[in-house]
C-alpha cells in the first residue's frame, strides 16, 4: 500500500500468470491514484501559500456546486432538484471535509456516508444517493480532477422486498388525521384524493391550483409528467379553508416545502412515520435502523409509509371498477393500457372516477 501496509487480497485466478497481470494492474492503479492525490495536495497548498485561500477548482464542495451550476440546461428540472437534494446531504455529512481536494475522497467515505444514512431513509433512497453520486463524480474523473471514481465501488444496499407494503384503511387514515397538525393533515388529504408522492405534494403552490376549473395541474419530480387531476368534493372542502395570500407562487404546505427544497427531504419521511406511530396504526419504533453490514445491511421497513396513499388510492379506485387507464392518468404512471402521446382522458372522467373515493371527514 502506499502508505508502507502490506495486505493480502485473492485476485480469484488460478493460473499464477493471470494472478499477477490482475495484482501488477491493481499496484499501478494504486500509484496513479496515489500520485493524483498528491499533485492536488501540492497545487492546493502552492495556491494557498500565494492567494490565502482555497484552490477554486480543487475542493469537493466548489466542484459539486460548479456541476450543479452547469447541469441546469442538461437536465430536468425535477432531476436537477433531485440532484441538489442529494449533493447537499453528501456535503452536509461530509462537514469540513468538504473544503479538501476531490482527490482525498475514497470509497470508503461512501461506504460511511450509505451506512449513516441507512439509519435515517431507506435503502432504496441510500441507493438513489450513490447511484447519483456516482454520476457526479464519474464527471470529475473524466474531466481529470481525480484519477479514479471513488463512489464507483460502493456497494448498493440490499432493498427490502415491497411484499410486506399495504395500503390504508379508511379508519386507520381517520385515525391518522385526528393526530395530524394542520399541514400534515393536509398533505394526508392531498395524497389520498390525488394519488401524487409526498415530494411533488409538499412543494404545490397556488399556482398549482385551478379553482375555476377544479383542477390540480403539477410537473411529476420522477418522471416529468405533467398532470391534471380534478379537485372532488372532500379536497375541496379542504382547499377552500386554507389560509391563502397575495402571492401565487406561496407553498400550500410551507414547512414541507423547505425541507425538501434545503435537501432535507429524509425528516419530512420521518415525521410521517412518527404520526403514524402516535396514531397507533405503527409500532416501528425502531423505523431507521438497519440490519447487517456491508452488502447485506438492510433497514427496517414498515408497512405503511406515505406512499401508501398511493396505493390506496390505486386499490380504492380499481375496486371501485375503474378503468385502468384512467386510474393510470389520475395517478401518473405510465403503462401499457395509456399512453399519454396517443390516449388522452378528459377531465369529467376522471373527476367521476375520484368521486367514488370516500370521505374522510365523516
Amino acid at each position: 500500500m502506499p502508505d508502507g501496509r502490506r495486505v493480502q487480497r485473492s485476485t480469484k485466478e488460478k493460473l499464477r500468470k493471470a494472478a499477477q497481470s490482475k495484482a501488477d494492474e491493481w499496484e499501478r492503479l494504486s500509484k496513479e491514484r496515489t500520485k493524483a492525490r498528491q499533485a492536488h495536495r501540492v497545487i492546493a497548498d502552492i495556491y494557498r501559500a500565494a492567494h490565502q485561500e482555497e484552490l477554486p477548482d480543487a475542493s469537493v464542495a466548489d466542484f459539486v456546486e460548479r456541476w450543479l451550476e452547469r447541469r441546469k440546461g442538461e437536465i430536468a428540472p425535477g432531476s436537477l432538484v433531485s440532484y441538489s437534494a442529494t449533493c447537499g446531504v453528501f456535503l452536509r455529512w461530509l462537514g469540513e471535509k468538504a473544503k479538501r481536494p476531490l482527490a482525498d475522497l475514497d470509497t470508503r467515505q461512501f461506504i460511511a456516508f450509505r451506512d449513516e444514512q441507512a439509519c435515517r431513509v431507506s435503502a432504496a433512497t441510500c441507493n438513489k444517493f450513490i447511484k447519483q453520486l456516482r454520476v457526479v463524480f464519474e464527471d470529475a474523473r473524466r474531466d481529470k480532477f481525480i484519477a479514479e471514481n471513488p463512489a464507483k465501488d460502493c456497494p448498493r444496499l440490499k432493498v427490502a422486498s415491497a411484499e410486506g407494503r399495504r395500503p390504508f384503511a379508511i379508519e386507520e387514515l381517520k385515525g391518522v388525521l385526528k393526530v395530524a397538525n394542520d399541514e400534515w393533515r393536509s398533505l394526508i388529504l392531498f395524497g389520498f384524493y390525488t394519488g401524487q408522492r409526498l415530494g411533488d405534494l409538499s412543494v404545490l403552490s397556488w399556482a398549482n391550483i385551478d379553482l375555476q376549473a377544479g383542477e390540480i395541474h403539477l410537473r411529476t419530480a420522477k418522471t416529468g409528467r405533467m398532470v391534471r387531476i380534478p379537485i372532488c368534493a372532500p379536497l375541496m372542502e379542504h382547499i377552500e379553508k386554507l389560509p391563502a395570500g397575495d402571492q401565487p407562487n406561496a407553498h400550500l404546505h410551507p414547512k414541507a416545502a423547505k425541507a425538501f427544497q434545503s435537501g432535507n427531504s429524509p425528516m419530512v419521511s420521518r415525521q410521517f412515520g412518527d404520526l403514524l406511530i402516535s396514531a397507533g396504526v405503527s409500532d416501528r419504533r425502531g423505523h431507521g435502523k438497519s440490519s447487517g453490514k456491508g452488502r447485506a445491511s438492510t433497514r427496517a421497513t414498515s408497512e405503511l409509509s406515505f406512499h401508501s396513499l398511493r396505493h390506496t388510492a390505486t386499490s380504492l379506485l380499481k375496486n371501485a371498477g375503474i378503468s385502468p387507464a384512467v386510474v393510470q392518468d389520475i395517478i401518473g404512471h405510465d403503462s401499457a393500457e395509456m399512453n399519454t402521446h396517443y390516449t388522452h382522458i378528459e377531465s369529467k372522467t376522471k373527476r367521476k372516477a375520484l368521486d367514488s373515493l370516500p370521505s374522510l371527514f365523516k
